[in-house]
């Protein structure tokens, strides 16, 4: 008589394994990543009535308006040379940028939280993906920075080469913090009102509309706490050819924050990761 042998598997499941196979995940989900920030992009720009236009009309609105106040009412100074409504605009690239992501950012767990509670994927997708919107917004923008330029006839210089180094910079500043915000507004439905205040705050006391040169020496390294200044000062440093002073102790503690928050910003979203979907 003939019997069957029926062969038993044994799943063994190992701790600790999913925390190292989390990054590669990351990879291996890419395509959503591609689907999230495509989506959002698409939702961006075709719930507007102007559509792309409103990427280039309020950057162009703000810079028109710091130049009426600070170069023609309160005759605060630009590097010899330098247009201001140029010295203007090359900080206004970087910040829209910044607080564009970093809202994104901290609210994209939010308005995905349906996909979130279903489905398993590194969370991490979502905030990272948000920041690819602001990206676009800053890409069509700065075709008013090359308009400035020509009707100016200002020509940038081999300078321009460092700009990928502060872009880089300014990614991680808005994803560092907006990975924070992220978590804590899942948790904190208060941060949602707390974010629009760090922006407007946040555009007041970066050197937008002047120079940072204008803040007295005495108070240029605490100035520098602020993570912005060291973007800014880069990107105007980059574009108006060198003509923008660098403060380096600035720079070094400036960029010294900008690495603690992006990578304690990582730590934290990944530690209260486990949470969000019971939470949100």
């Amino acid at each position: 008589m003939n019997t069957k042998q029926v062969h038993h598997k044994e799943l063994v499941i190992e701790a600790g394994r999913a925390e190292r196979q989390y990054w590669k995940d990351l990879w291996k989900y890419r395509e959503l990543f591609y689907f999230l920030a495509w989506r959002d992009i698409l939702v961006r720009y075709k719930q507007t009535v102007i559509g792309l236009a409103w990427a280039l009309i309020r950057p162009f609105l703000t810079m028109v308006v710091f130049t009426v106040v600070f170069g023609n009412l309160a005759k605060l100074p630009a590097p010899a040379g330098v247009p201001y409504p140029i010295l203007v605009f090359a900080a206004m690239l970087p910040w829209q940028f910044f607080s564009g992501a970093m809202s994104e950012c901290s609210n994209s767990l939010i308005a995905n939280s349906n996909l979130i509670s279903k489905v398993y994927f590194p969370r991490l997708i979502v905030p990272t993906s948000a920041v690819i919107v602001s990206f676009v917004d800053f890409l069509i923008s700065g075709m008013i920075l090359l308009g400035l330029m020509a009707w100016y006839n200002f020509v940038p210089d081999w300078h321009i080469l460092t700009l990928p180094l502060f872009i880089v910079i300014a990614f991680a500043a808005a994803i560092g913090i907006g990975l924070w915000l992220a978590a804590l507004n899942v948790e904190y439905r208060d941060f949602r009102y707390i974010v629009p205040f760090i922006v407007q705050f946040g555009l007041y006391i970066s050197p937008v509309g002047f120079s940072s040169s204008v803040v007295p020496d005495q108070w240029r390294l605490l100035y520098s706490l602020n993570p912005m200044v060291s973007v800014i000062d880069g990107f105007r440093w980059a574009i108006l050819k060198g003509n923008a002073e660098i403060y380096l102790p600035g720079f070094a503690l400036s960029l010294g924050l900008v690495v603690l928050l992006f990578f304690s910003g990582i730590w934290y979203f990944r530690r209260m990761e486990r949470t969000f979907a019971d939470v949100i």
